[in-house]
Order: structure tokens, then C-alpha cells, then sequence
């Protein structure tokens, strides 16, 4: 073993004279944007298979007046279906939500309601895609990866960018990819349940003999990559390497919730002892960035059920229980914490679904990208405000339309940075999340 060796010695001293506190070529470092953001952290939470909007955050009552009414779509003749649910409005701004969503509906004068959202295609892949890379048709880094480049950490003993995904949504790990970014950008995963993250807890933690072999390991490796051709993906091993060893001390804490309050439990929906749901998703996520994680991403998306409700709307019934309370504790919960003045949460879903169906009998809503709701709130953003609109049927982005890349481009200003001029050079010419387009929608600035 090298631990007997006559030589282990002299190899520990160079491997401690080899390391120091804060190197240079340290990707996770803390940056400084490009001038001073509003926003610290982001928490995002995205809804997978598309939440009908006109049953959400833009409720039509010409839809009920006008159920069943023949129009044109595309050159089909097309029927308007009126929603399952009704609406009522909430808070001091009296905007109108859907009855799915009474425990967000009143936090509503904290929300930031973009009405007017708009895509640049209805398939699920490349729609899911284009939300979180900014690109419809290859994968490209996500939006967590972007600001994990731009902004590095508040704490090296966690990942900059985790990702609490029960299952794989559409586009599968693109969606948390850093694809051509440095691979330590990227997002990790976290499934909920007994075991978040697999192999926490070492065998031999307390005896010191895991940091000497980590050590010597990061000593050897260090002298590798110098002499490598394979420089940045040797690289990125290193620091994973780095970053696991320093999550066996730090992330057990993050995910034990024994020390919640009663209190705080049951203002998530949760259970003592409960390790899964949305509600565990939100308060891991709350804990997660209150300890400096930059990105955190919380997906909806179960093995057999999304929001991508062909056949019956009423399946949005039980999705919508299953966020609505969590994601409302969740903004109760920052703002309680002083958390909101710098934390931008975001809601958001591929597209919408269809205000019309082919057939009456037909129970269910198609894709729609032509309009559909996201929100903000938090840091930045103006609170109990709504954005846009689509017309009178929900069809149509009529009024100040947000294109993704627009979106995109306003969240990166809230964190200090200029959309056009985060970027990195791949494949001979300069990437940003925005491609070549994209607009800071300033009326959602406060």
C-alpha cells in the first residue's frame, strides 16, 4: 500500500505544497457578473408536458360563452372547448386564477405573470429543449450550466447546479446538460427518496484515510493533466472527483429535514419523515439554496403522467395538487427567510395546450405554442403584476409577446449579466444561451 511506503512522505509534501486554497484555474470560483444582478440564485421549476393555460394562469371566460363554436385553425375546421375548471381573482391585484391553483393563486401579488409567452415549436423534445438551452433542434448547454459558468459557486462543497428529478423528462438529461461548457457546469441529479444521491457515506470518513488517498489521487492526476492532450474532460474528472469528496461531508445535512420545524413541514405539505413529492422537491431545493447553490432545478414529471393531457383534462387535477400548496410554501417559506430579495424563482412549461379540439368529444388539449403562461417572482421582477395576453380565446399572444429567448435574456439580466456578451467559444465561433436573438423584457423589472 502507498501508505507504507518509505516514500509516502516525500510524495504528501508535494502533494501539500501542490495545493492551495484558491487556484487560478479554479472553474467553480465565484464571479462576478457583468455588473450588479438582483438575483443570487435561481429556483426553477418546470412543470413537464405542457400545463394548459387557459386552465392555469390565463383563464377565458369567452371560452365558456363560446364552448363549442366552429373556427379555422390551419385550414381545420376546429371547435373552442371550454375549461374544466372556472377561475376567481386573487390579492390586492385581483388577477385571475384558475380554481387548480388556490394556494399559488394567493401568492399571486408576489408573482410576476408573463401572459403572453411564446415558443419556437410544439413537439415536446424540441420545445423542452429550446426552454432550457435556448436551441430547438441540437442540444446545447442548459441555462443552469450558463449560469453556473457565468457565476461559479458560494460553496465548493456542493454542485453549483443540482437538478430534484424524479424521472427523466422529455429531452432527457439535455435538459441539466453543460454539453460544450466545461463539463462541471453541468447539472446534478437528485431523485427523491431514501437514497437522493448514492454513495454519501463512506466506510472510513472519520479516520483520515480518504483525504490522504484523495490527496495523493488529486497530486497524480494534477501531474497528468499538465502532460495531457485530453486536458478538459481530464479535467472535469479531477474536479467531479473534487466535488464528491467534499458532498460526502456537506450533502447529508442538506437532505436530512429531521430539524424542520413542524411548521415548516406542514407549510409544504409535507410528512415528518416524508422523502418524496413535490413538497420535499421545494424545501430540498429552499435548503440546497440557501447553502449557495446557484441553479437549482425541480422537475415535474412522473413515470406514467405528466402535464401532457391528450386524452383528459381532468388528469391536470391531480398534477396540480400535487404542486400547488408545495410551490406556494415554497414562496411563503423565502419570504419568510429574506430569501426572495435575492432568489428568482421561476415557473415555467414547454408551451400550452390547444383553447379548441378537433371533435367536442374529445376530452383532452393539444400542443400549443402560439401562447401560454410562465411566471416569476422574487428578486427583481415587479410583484402582483401580469404581462401580455393572449385574446379573447387564448389562442393567440396578441399583446407584448415573450418569445424563450426573451425570457432567457431577462433572467440572465437579473443575475448581472448582458445576454449577448455571456458567451463561449466552441467549434470556431462565440455560443450564448440566446443564440442570436433574445430581448430583456424590461417591463418585469421592478
Amino acid at each position: 500500500m502507498v501508505c507504507g511506503s518509505l516514500l509516502f512522505p516525500g510524495i504528501l509534501s508535494q502533494v501539500l505544497a501542490d495545493e492551495s486554497p484558491a487556484r487560478s484555474d479554479d472553474p467553480l470560483a465565484p464571479k462576478r457578473p457583468h455588473y450588479p444582478g438582483k438575483a443570487k440564485r435561481v429556483i426553477f421549476l418546470y412543470m413537464s408536458g405542457g400545463v394548459s393555460h387557459v386552465e392555469a394562469f390565463d383563464p377565458k371566460p369567452k371560452l365558456f360563452s363560446d364552448h363549442g363554436k366552429t373556427i379555422t385553425v390551419k385550414g381545420k375546421p376546429q371547435h373552442m372547448k371550454q375549461p374544466n375548471w372556472k377561475s376567481r381573482r386573487y390579492g390586492k391585484s385581483g388577477t385571475a386564477v384558475s380554481d387548480l391553483f388556490p394556494h399559488i393563486g394567493g401568492c399571486i401579488d408576489d408573482i410576476c405573470l408573463i401572459r403572453s409567452m411564446v415558443t419556437g415549436h410544439n413537439d415536446h423534445i424540441q420545445a423542452t429543449l429550446g426552454l432550457h438551452t435556448g436551441s430547438f433542434t441540437v442540444p446545447r448547454p442548459s441555462i443552469g450550466s450558463w449560469v453556473s459558468y457565468g457565476l461559479g459557486t458560494e460553496n465548493r462543497n456542493l454542485p453549483s447546479f443540482m437538478v430534484l428529478a424524479p424521472h427523466l423528462p422529455y429531452s432527457g438529461q439535455n435538459v441539466w446538460s453543460a454539453n460544450f461548457l466545461p463539463g462541471i457546469h453541468a447539472g446534478t441529479r437528485v431523485v427523491p427518496g431514501p437514497v437522493p444521491l448514492a454513495d454519501l457515506e463512506p466506510d472510513d470518513l472519520t479516520g483520515g484515510s480518504q483525504d490522504l488517498e484523495l490527496g495523493l489521487m488529486r497530486f497524480i492526476n494534477r501531474r497528468h493533466l499538465a502532460a495531457s492532450a485530453q486536458a478538459p474532460a481530464l479535467a472535469t474528472r479531477i474536479q467531479s472527483f473534487e466535488t464528491a469528496f467534499r458532498m460526502q461531508q456537506t450533502a447529508p445535512d442538506v437532505f436530512d429535514l429531521s430539524r424542520e420545524s413542524d411548521a415548516t413541514l406542514a407549510l409544504y405539505g409535507l410528512q415528518r419523515g416524508q422523502n418524496t413529492g413535490f413538497g420535499w422537491q421545494c424545501l430540498v431545493a429552499r435548503r440546497l439554496s440557501e447553502r449557495g447553490v446557484r441553479f437549482v432545478e425541480l422537475i415535474d414529471s412522473g413515470a406514467n403522467r405528466n402535464w401532457d393531457s391528450h386524452d383528459n383534462m381532468q388528469d391536470h387535477e391531480p398534477l396540480a395538487r400535487n404542486v400547488d400548496q408545495a410551490i406556494a410554501g415554497l414562496l411563503r417559506d423565502l419570504k419568510a427567510r429574506g430569501m426572495m430579495d435575492d432568489t428568482l424563482v421561476v415557473w415555467a412549461t414547454e408551451f400550452g395546450r390547444t383553447p379548441f379540439v378537433e371533435q367536442l368529444s374529445f376530452r383532452g388539449r393539444e400542443h400549443h405554442e402560439r401562447g401560454f403562461s410562465c411566471w416569476l417572482a422574487g428578486a427583481g421582477v415587479k410583484p402582483g403584476y401580469v404581462h401580455g395576453a393572449t385574446d379573447e380565446h387564448g389562442i393567440d399572444a396578441v399583446d407584448r409577446r415573450v418569445h424563450v429567448h426573451d425570457f432567457h435574456a431577462t433572467i440572465l439580466h437579473l443575475l448581472g449579466f448582458d445576454h449577448e456578451r455571456l458567451t463561449y467559444r466552441h467549434a470556431g465561433r462565440d455560443y450564448r444561451l440566446t443564440d442570436v436573438e433574445g430581448h430583456i423584457v424590461r417591463d418585469l423589472l421592478a
